[in-house]
């Protein structure tokens, strides 16, 4: 008899150590704000039972006490998102099957499982659970904080549309004109009741290029004419954007919705990658809850990200190597407006893009294919060998001595696919696919990792603290 677990326990094990490790940090914030549960219920346990709730003189204490009690609500609802989308998605796949909205997986081919027909479009249901459960937490945010209700509904408006455009992609293909212009549509509803700033801080560095001695210099004169206005009190720190910072929010969420999209391919990706952003912006929003900086945005940007969080875990269960479901782009475009939505209403857009380092990597790298300057074919997934079960980075046909700059040899007559996912197999060598989903979560990560260094510590030497 073999001693210790199973292999397949083994892995089994691996696999929710691993999932748990991004959301440790999180959870070790939301004891910290959170303290002892208990009072917590018992105020619950007062309110619902109609009986006067003993209050402190301390309105600091209060206030902690109301950030508490709401995360605990939202973790609760968050449990039962994960829970939910768990337990639906393996139900669901079998109507998306009788309905013929399956594929095969083709980093699988040669293999015997490479034919069995694979449900698509399965981020409708994490999406349909996200959306009950952003409607439960509305129930007491709205009473707590009712300046807030208009930025909570045009934000369940535009992740519907979202969700909407993401399915109907799945089931009719929409051609890639429209996946440009209609999240562009969606993110207006975010536009339309921001009411934060549109000044950005402007680099110490920077600053003598727009305004020195007291007046603006030639560059910020002309950029005067573009309606973009230097605060003369701040000494060129403060420049005031206008119509040109809408324009970036609106062009942020078509950026969020499209670069999860292409920057996938194989199992647990799109899920994986999402399910680290979310944590990291998780952390953020704690980490300002904790020093109690506009705790008003940050816990509405916390309250949809546990949800997010939540049903993305779930879904990820079944995503993962060996996925049993495809996501489709209903949860890629889901995911991105999600992100954008708390970005946007959570004023931390800046914040956003040093999460998506990877994403904007791989989209600057894919630019030269994406706009058809280089071949492009219509699926840029690894090769898959079935002798060795390894994934290669994929190719494309060319003539011997084209796009050099692509190649390692300036005669071979195949060049490589241009995105991460293929740098990372020519960098590495070839590797199995979980592998291979690994490494570029674990560069998901340490990205974001960077990207709390960006904003914690090397912001205080590029502005004024």
């Amino acid at each position: 008899m073999s001693r210790g677990l199973p292999s397949a326990s083994r892995t089994k094990m691996k696999d929710y150590v691993l999932a748990m490790a991004p959301l440790l940090i999180p959870t070790m914030l939301i004891i910290t704000l959170l303290q002892s549960p208990l009072p917590i219920f018992k105020q619950w346990i007062d309110h619902f039972s109609g009986m006067p709730i003993a209050r402190g003189a301390d309105d600091e204490a209060d206030s902690l006490d109301t950030i508490g009690s709401q995360l605990l609500a939202h973790v609760i609802v968050a449990l039962f998102g994960f829970i939910a989308t768990n337990k639906l998605v393996p139900h669901i796949k079998q109507y998306n099957l009788r309905k013929g909205i399956a594929g095969k997986d083709l980093g699988k081919r040669g293999t015997v499982t490479a034919d069995e027909p694979i449900p698509e479009a399965l981020g409708i249901v994490p999406g349909a659970v996200f959306l009950v459960c952003l409607i439960f937490c509305l129930v007491g945010y709205a009473a707590s904080h009712p300046s807030k209700l208009l930025d909570v509904n045009s934000a369940l408006l535009s992740i519907c549309f979202m969700l909407f455009l993401g399915f109907t992609d799945d089931v009719l293909d929409w051609p890639w004109r429209y996946k440009l212009f209609l999240p562009t549509v969606a993110s207006l509803p975010l536009l339309c009741c921001y009411t934060g700033s549109t000044s950005i801080v402007i680099p110490i560095q920077m600053r003598s290029l727009l305004w020195k001695d007291g007046s603006g210099t030639a560059l910020g004169d002309a950029l005067g004419r573009l309606m973009i206005v230097i605060d003369a009190n701040a000494d060129g720190a403060l420049v005031d954007l206008r119509y040109l910072y809408f324009m970036y929010m609106g062009m942020l969420a078509v950026f969020c919705t499209n670069a999860i999209n292409i920057y996938a391919g194989i199992n647990g990706l799109e899920a994986g990658q999402s399910y680290v952003i979310g944590c990291a912006i998780l952390v953020h929003n704690l980490i300002e809850l904790h020093f109690g900086h506009m705790p008003e945005n940050h816990l509405f940007s916390t309250m949809i990200m546990l949800s997010f969080v939540g049903v993305t875990a779930g879904l990820l269960r079944h995503n993962w190597y060996p996925a049993s479901v495809f996501v489709g782009d209903t949860y890629c475009y889901f995911a991105g407006m999600t992100f954008a939505v708390v970005a946007i209403l959570g004023h931390f857009s800046k914040t956003l893009l040093l999460f998506f380092i990877p994403q904007i990597i791989n989209f600057l790298y894919s630019v030269p294919q994406l706009f058809h300057m280089v071949p492009c074919p219509r699926h840029r997934l690894p090769h898959f060998n079935p002798l060795t079960g390894k994934m290669s980075a994929s190719t494309f046909k060319c003539k011997p001595g084209q796009y050099k700059w692509l190649k390692r040899h300036a005669d071979d007559t195949e060049a490589p696919n241009m995105t991460v996912i293929c740098l990372c197999l020519r960098l590495l060598g070839p590797m199995t696919e979980q592998d291979l989903c690994l490494v570029l979560l674990a560069l998901q990560a340490v990205c974001c990792a960077f990207g709390f260094f960006c904003r914690y510590c090397l912001a205080y030497v590029i502005f004024e603290s």
